[in-house]
């Protein structure tokens, strides 16, 4: 197999991938909220919580933050089957694949080169998952698969085993992310010592055993006393000459009367602790835990989610993979946990949700992170005292529409400046309107402008923006009409809309997640007392057992 070459997993419906709109979002004032005064001088104000479908939401996202986010965590729906009892398994399976693709490949657009995306799963697609992340961040780039207990409690209900563990799955965008050490605490120094009284402290032994056998590490050794010391199996830890560095500085003695090497590690060399592969329930929290905190936070809010994420989950999973200013994703936002723990640990923070919950459970928990009311969490160990805002958006509705006549036409939520920006997004411009040339709507480089109007436009009025423009830069104008030869202007290129977009997307579509309603049915066996006995027909709609996950993927993080 060549460089190139990627083992794939294939379903089917796989290369159906949606022509997402990059929508503009719209924010809704009288919902966004900041600390009526600065904290301290590190306050951020600029986090995001937008209201609407996520992969929508994320594609919004795509211009102004490719390339810049140093954290991803999401929490999306396990796909435990609850709502397929009467559809074919791989229908399910093929299902969840395309929905997860669809949103990977967009969050591993927006990740930094350093960055890293944590995703929490259990068994029902955790293998599945891995293969798939294999294709889009690369077999290389896979990190770590960590084991939560997110649960203590026995249940006496389980049909096969007590399950007590989910997975985070954890995925770098190349090998330039550099993970950090967690913090130490008294309990993990307790096998250092220092029973030689070595001048630089506690130590422990180490190993001094090569971990891979490697021929030129298989070399003798012979002590200062001059007892020769044959190597392990796979060799030496190190090479000869690095060997009889360490021994010079002290780091490897010998004993046992010359005949044991032993590595000392120094406690005084340790900055922190190396993340480990188990995460105990102990150290990170349970949903229990974790739905304690909402409780006591959200007293007036009913219909608490029944799977929310610790806030110590969160903090220990921003301590390995980011620095305070960073910028933290998580579009299946549920109930807000990660911007509340990001915003206590100086990170920025986005965030997508599209029930209204989004207002009901989110907006109140931010709220009082950000006035100093939220006295649980990881507020004591972070030493939160509140300060920062956010910014809340909803998804602007698709720019065009049909009309009576079935026609493509630009939608009547849109004003002038909202059609501005929307046409900008779609053509690759940075909506940015110049406050001396009104032509100057949006740039994609320092001489390369666009301007959008839906106006018609004389020949005369071309003309003199023409003049404007000059011969040292070019601009893209996109008007309802133009009354003149297209070609007529070197500096100008001149497009129609909506012609000009109407192939660059599929428009109306506002929904993106699962709608279990709309599924293929499989068949089932014929039942004689109902279908007496005529030809198996096709199963029935489970009605009110599909309701849970009718919002699959659309930014429910609940399972």
């Amino acid at each position: 197999m060549t460089r190139k070459q990627r083992l794939e997993l294939t379903w089917l419906g796989k290369g159906d991938g949606p022509r997402l709109e990059p929508r503009i979002l719209l924010e809704d004032a009288n919902i966004s909220h900041h600390a009526k005064a600065h904290v301290t001088e590190n306050d951020i104000f600029n986090n995001i919580l937008i209201r609407g479908d996520n992969l929508l939401a994320l594609k919004a996202l795509e211009q102004e933050f490719a390339g810049k986010v140093k954290c991803i965590f999401i929490d999306p729906p396990y796909n435990t089957g609850s709502a397929f009892e009467h559809y074919d398994d791989g229908v399910e399976h093929s299902l969840w694949l395309s929905l997860m693709r669809d949103r990977l490949d967009v969050l591993h657009r927006l990740l930094r080169n350093d960055g890293s995306i944590w995703i929490t799963i259990d068994d029902n697609e955790a293998h599945y998952l891995k293969v798939l992340c294999d294709e889009i961040f690369l077999r290389s780039n896979f990190f770590g698969s960590i084991v939560w207990q997110h649960s203590v409690q026995g249940k006496n209900d389980a049909k096969t085993v007590s399950l007590h563990h989910n997975y985070v799955m954890v995925y770098r965008k190349s090998d330039s992310f550099q993970r950090k050490n967690l913090p130490r605490r008294e309990e993990h120094n307790v096998n250092y010592s220092n029973p030689d009284n070595d001048p630089k402290g506690m130590w422990r032994a180490g190993d001094v055993r090569s971990p891979n056998y490697r021929e030129n590490l298989r070399y003798t050794i012979t002590t200062p006393q001059g007892t020769k010391i044959e190597p392990p199996d796979k060799g030496w830890r190190w090479s000869e000459e690095t060997f009889w560095e360490k021994a010079g500085t002290g780091e490897i003695t010998f004993v046992n009367n010359d005949t044991k090497v032993l590595r000392k590690i120094y406690l005084s060399d340790q900055e922190g602790r190396v993340p480990e592969s188990i995460w105990f329930a102990d150290d990170v929290g349970t949903t229990r835990e974790a739905t304690g905190e909402l409780r006591l936070l959200l007293r007036d809010v009913e219909n608490l989610f029944s799977t929310p994420k610790p806030e110590r989950l969160l903090e220990r999973v921003l301590q390995i993979s980011t620095e305070p200013g960073d910028i933290v994703l998580d579009s299946f936002a549920g109930s807000g946990t990660t911007g509340a723990v990001a915003h206590k640990m100086g990170r920025r923070w986005i965030m997508v949700e599209l029930g209204e919950h989004c207002e009901t459970h989110i907006v109140p928990r931010l709220r009082k992170v950000i006035d100093g009311e939220d006295q649980g969490g990881i507020t004591e160990s972070a030493e939160w005292k509140g300060g920062g805002g956010f910014r809340y958006y909803r998804l602007a509705t698709s720019l065009l529409d049909k009309d009576a006549w079935g026609n493509w036409v630009i939608s009547k939520e849109y004003d002038a400046t909202k059609v501005a920006q929307a046409v900008c997004k779609l053509m690759g411009f940075v909506y940015q309107p110049d406050e001396t040339h009104y032509w100057m709507q949006g740039r994609s480089s320092e001489s390369d402008f666009i301007y959008v109007t839906t106006q018609s436009l004389t020949y005369e009025q071309l003309a003199a923006i023409s003049e404007e423009v000059g011969n040292e830069r070019t601009l893209l104008v996109c008007c309802k009409a133009f009354l003149a030869d297209g070609d007529a202007f070197p500096n100008l290129t001149i497009r129609k809309i909506p012609q000009a977009v109407l192939r660059k997307c599929e428009w109306g579509k506002d929904d993106y997640s699962l709608n279990v309603a709309i599924l293929p049915e499989a068949p089932r066996e014929p039942d004689p007392q109902v279908d007496g006995e005529g030809s198996p027909k096709v199963g029935k709609k489970s009605g009110g057992k599909t309701t849970p996950q009718d919002d699959l993927f659309n930014g429910e993080a609940d399972k």
